[in-house]
């Protein structure tokens, strides 16, 4: 019985949970490499997202002859060439409309307020089941309200204290534009055949997955970002650019990001002209349809191949365990795993299949 694999399975997870329970018991002793490794995280996430993005551009200074060095000095030009255009270029008409929209808030909130008692007034004459359903979807969409605003709270406390470690981003990104060759042959030197064979496959998979993921789906949201903005400034949609740089966030997040993006749009077209919501519908449904159809098919291909239901049950877990950042990281998490977990697959049919062959 001890060689069923069910057996073994189950002894590994009995195992699994019996080490849980007592590294809890003690995990008054890992505090410090916690706070440690919290600390880090973030300027390594940013770092690591930095290195993906500029890695092809350093590839291809470096096949014309481009010594390492050159070639990280040139990458960090031009992401300060690109920022200080993006804030010459960008800043002035977003500092415009981010002023215009605190200055026309209260006439917002009043409008949406004459909706609300609108909506309610119109309500006395509806049947009682009807009401009862409109009560109950209040109710919720006040849960989701208020659960969004939290977010929001949660979201800015975090993002103004990562901005104070913001200071280690360079360091991480410029070891890893120097070094990042050295990681897989560093981590294999432990293992030695068969084994250190597979440790350096899966790496490399792992490498591949991450690679593909955050160029792909940057380039999907700069992409979609800027087909919203050209569609929104040709219906004459207030605060087009705010908007577009918001969504352009919001498409990082796979699925479910272009549809978050799309509902202040929605809430600002239907204030400044209800027919304006139609519009909006239509410049959203055909940026979805050029990136479904055109954009993600080309640029992600087949990479990561996940089920949408498989990606919204992710993100909404990821959300309620780690906020915003969970939802950012949920994706290629799981993906790494998920390379992880089909190359062990692939060890042991390969073992299976040799067993075979020597008997």
């Amino acid at each position: 019985m001890t060689n069923k694999r069910w057996f073994q399975a189950g002894v590994g997870i009995l195992l699994a949970i019996l080490i849980v329970k007592y590294f809890l018991s003690i995990s008054f002793l890992f505090t410090p490499f916690v706070i440690i490794a919290k600390t880090i995280f973030f300027p390594l996430l940013l770092g690591g997202v930095l290195f993906y993005m500029t890695e092809p551009i350093q590839r291809f200074l470096e096949k014309r002859k481009f010594p390492r060095w050159a070639s990280i000095l040139t990458i960090l030009a031009s992401l300060g060439v690109v920022i200080w255009a993006f804030i010459a270029i960008i800043g002035p008409p977003v500092s415009e409309q981010v002023n215009t929209f605190v200055k026309n808030a209260p006439e917002l909130a009043k409008e949406l307020d004459h909706v609300k008692d609108y909506a309610l007034e119109q309500r006395k004459d509806l049947p009682d089941n009807i009401k009862a359903s409109i009560d109950e979807a209040a109710d919720s969409l006040q849960d989701v309200a208020i659960g969004f605003g939290k977010w929001i709270v949660q979201f800015l406390q975090s993002f103004f204290q990562a901005m104070f470690l913001l200071i280690l981003v360079p360091f991480f990104f410029i070891f890893m534009l120097k070094d990042h060759e050295k990681f897989i042959p560093f981590v294999t030197q432990f293992f030695t055949g068969e084994r250190k064979h597979w440790v350096e496959k899966t790496m490399k998979d792992i490498n591949d997955v991450l690679k593909n993921y955050i160029q792909g789906q940057f380039l999907i949201s700069a992409i979609l970002a800027t087909l919203i903005y050209i569609g929104y400034s040709l219906i004459g949609l207030e605060y087009a650019l705010l908007l577009a740089i918001f969504a352009l966030f919001m498409n990082l997040i796979p699925f479910i990001g272009p549809w978050i993006a799309v509902v202040p749009a929605i809430i600002i077209g239907f204030l400044q002209e209800p027919s304006l919501v139609i519009w909006v519908g239509v410049v959203t449904l055909i940026a979805q349809q050029t990136d479904s159809n055109l954009i993600t098919p080309n640029v992600m291909g087949k990479t990561l191949s996940i089920h949408p239901l498989t990606v919204i049950t992710l993100i909404l877990a990821a959300g309620n365990i780690a906020g915003f950042l969970g939802i950012l990281i949920a994706i290629p998490t799981y993906a790494v795993i998920r390379a992880i977990v089909k190359n062990i697959y692939e060890h042991r049919q390969d073992i299976k299949k040799a067993a075979t062959k020597t008997v």
